[in-house]
């Protein structure tokens, strides 16, 4: 699969790697087994970029990323990459980065940790020195080999980059979602951070698996979305759940986007390859825990660049559907 250097880090991260939110509890009942295949595949089918934090079913998706590994002869091959919990006021403490950091040394049975990354803190921790100074001692103890920042607001990740510590950031970017085009990526690239695309399948809309009147399970946070409003999903700011775009809109958005998606992809290989087409993009992370959707995702990379006409219709359909939604928000 082709590789795209992050940032600054020396990593070279497939350009498709595997995201593991879906470990956790909001989004219904998975077992360890499905877990671990779900993993397993994505290395078989050339993935060596994996992403997890320690929230994700508390700890629950290290721990089974360090097993897999621990069983694997190309284990050394593999890049996994992790968050730090924020602590309960929302900020990143000095003693709470390294309490969480150690925790997942511990997890994924690693000596360091090849990217750890502040994971969605409140927007004042970003306009805090310590937290960043932090990143750096421990950087020198050794404990974390590079430091980066997932984040929620574009505004987020401007501040961030004004660190040299951070040299990665991982936001939300999809056809639902388009600000990060316009605000983040030419500043990303000055500063040589690399982008690592989150979330962007929205929920699973942008894999066009659900129809108007899809019923949820009642732990799933896609149930609350749509009962609540997207700001209810996950996320203190909301905007996690289908890219904060309301689920009716976004089936819209999605009707009208499904003539332009050529005729050898499938809805969710047309939105990994047009995310893959910005140069900004070092890497695009679906999580799924269904080994026919992982390696259908990881082939996504194989596929030529889209047209520009193709691209323009993107936009258009996001001016007429999603604009209104989410373009101020986030």
């Amino acid at each position: 699969m082709e590789t795209r250097e992050l940032g600054s880090t020396g990593i070279d991260a497939t350009a498709v790697g595997l995201g593991t939110w879906n470990v956790g509890p909001v989004w219904g009942d998975v077992s360890d087994t499905q877990i671990k295949d779900a993993i397993d595949t994505a290395i078989d089918a050339g993935i060596t970029f994996i992403d997890t934090a320690e929230v994700y079913g508390d700890g629950r998706a290290e721990r089974l990323i360090g097993e897999v590994l621990e069983e694997r002869d190309d284990a050394g091959a593999i890049d996994v990459v992790t968050k730090a919990k924020p602590d309960p006021d929302g900020g990143h403490s000095p003693d709470g980065l390294r309490e969480s950091i150690t925790g997942s040394i511990d997890r994924l049975g690693v000596d360091s940790l090849d990217l750890v990354q502040l994971h969605c803190p409140e927007t004042g921790a970003f306009y805090d020195p310590e937290v960043f100074e932090t990143l750096e001692a421990l950087r020198e103890e050794g404990l974390i080999d590079h430091a980066g920042v997932s984040v929620e607001l574009v505004e987020e990740a401007l501040k961030a980059i004004e660190y040299d510590v951070v040299e990665s950031v991982q936001i939300i970017f999809n056809p639902l979602r388009l600000r990060p085009r316009e605000r983040l990526f030419e500043a990303a690239q000055r500063h040589d951070v690399g982008i690592i695309v989150r979330v962007p399948l929205a929920s699973g809309l942008l894999a066009d698996a659900f129809e108007e009147t899809t019923d949820f399970p009642e732990d799933d946070h896609r149930r609350m979305a749509i009962e609540e409003g997207v700001s209810a999903g996950v996320g203190t700011k909301g905007g996690e759940t289908f890219a904060g775009v309301p689920f009716d809109a976004g089936i819209a958005a999605i009707e009208d986007l499904r003539p332009h998606v050529p005729s050898e992809l499938s809805m969710a290989q047309f939105t990994l390859r047009w995310i893959l087409d910005h140069d900004a993009v070092t890497t695009v992370i679906p999580g799924s825990t269904s080994p026919a959707h992982v390696e259908e995702n990881a082939r996504a990379a194989e596929f030529q660049e889209l047209t520009h006409q193709t691209h323009g219709a993107v936009t258009d359909v996001y001016d007429e559907h999603v604009r209104d939604h989410v373009h101020h928000r986030w």
